[in-house]
């Protein structure tokens, strides 16, 4: 299971290495770059689903979100 992702904001194209929480989502992201709070998009679980490189560790393991 790979627990690091590149997230990107789509505001400024600001990219960041981050470390991902195991057992939960991560719904809000405040961006490093411009300040920007990212949130889901439609049908992802969390930040890092939709702005990452690499999904959530609970997608990840079992393919589902951590909301149910």
């Amino acid at each position: 299971m790979q627990v690091q992702s590149i997230i990107s904001c789509p505001a400024c194209h600001h990219a960041a290495v981050e470390i991902m929480p195991i057992d939960a989502c991560q719904f809000f992201y405040d961006c490093r770059g411009c300040g920007t709070r990212l949130k889901p998009k439609s049908g992802d679980c969390c930040v890092y689903c939709s702005y990452g490189s690499v999904p959530c560790p609970p997608v990840q393991q079992s393919g589902k979100c951590c909301q149910g």
